[in-house]
């Protein structure tokens, strides 16, 4: 049995050399070097019941967030890698390895699963930066949204997610990412802390589930509704709403009825400014449906 930190530089070369492995650049694997970090993420992600990683690489985060949660379930995709798993985790009986791209899992299913077994749920993840938004917009979708998601993206992404009205990084990603859930920057992480390093710097980004949140009927229609809001930066709402609109004076009585200003641009509506502009699109627009 061994009971060292895998996220040292010592560990981590000892398991890739014993399984002659080295980091797969299509995959997006940069293992973790930095046994701090692990531990700082670990003992934010509220996984004490069960908890959903995805990409677990060789167990560094793996191996923190077994020992401080019931169950952890890792979805790995490199074929090579849960033999390797089992080996620098086999102090643990309460993590299960399924090898499988988790962007074909069924996540309901998965979550239902441990609900029922653990009650809580959380995800917590290293994530390679290529699927970063797919995996969180997968996890966005589920039926029964998840109450704590913690992830390490790259830093730029991060930024991007958390930001708020008027601030340079704020867009459509960062209104999608906040309908369901508060959205913040924890800590960044240097690329230092990583082997191969990154050419960029990461940041821990956690998202908690608002209590009594407005929700809308059609999730996907309303994230396209936003897209189009945004999808000319510097053109105003009243030019941006064009392409859903019969005209200036439709999309006039819809920012009207959502006390919305003539001239006002997409960056400058907050959560509840975006989700009032959508209602009165609906209801100016299909108020026949």
């Amino acid at each position: 049995m061994n009971n060292k930190d895998i996220a040292t530089v010592s560990e981590t070369k000892r398991i890739l050399d014993t399984f002659d492995l080295r980091a797969k650049k299509g995959f997006g694997q940069n293992f973790l070097i930095d046994a701090s970090v692990v531990k700082r993420i670990a003992s934010i992600a509220h996984a004490d019941h069960a908890v959903i990683e995805i990409g677990p690489g060789i167990g560094s985060l793996t191996q923190q967030l077994a020992r401080v949660s019931k169950h952890v379930r890792a979805y790995e995709i490199d074929p090579r890698l849960p033999r390797v798993l089992e080996h620098s985790l086999q102090e643990f009986d309460n993590v299960e390895v399924i090898l499988q791209d988790f962007l074909t899992c069924d996540l309901d299913e998965s979550l239902k699963e441990l609900r029922a077994a653990y009650h809580e749920v959380s995800i917590c993840s290293n994530l390679p930066y290529y699927i970063t938004s797919a995996v969180l917009f997968r996890i966005f979708e589920c039926k029964k949204p998840v109450e704590w998601i913690t992830v390490m993206v790259q830093k730029e992404v991060a930024d991007r997610f958390s930001s708020g009205p008027n601030e340079k990084e704020y867009g459509a990603i960062s209104v999608e990412a906040q309908y369901l859930y508060d959205v913040k920057k924890c800590f960044n992480v240097p690329s230092n802390c990583f082997d191969p390093a990154p050419k960029v710097d990461s940041a821990i980004l956690q998202f908690h589930l608002l209590e009594n949140a407005r929700k809308i009927n059609n999730t996907k229609d309303y994230f396209d509704f936003i897209k189009i809001c945004f999808a000319q930066r510097r053109k105003t709402l009243l030019n941006n709403l064009k392409p859903l609109c019969k005209d200036k004076q439709q999309i006039r009585n819809i920012l009207e009825m959502a006390h919305v200003k003539e001239n006002a641009r997409a960056q400058e509506l907050d959560r509840d400014g975006f989700l009032d502009l959508y209602e009165a699109y609906r209801k100016e627009c299909f108020s026949n449906d």
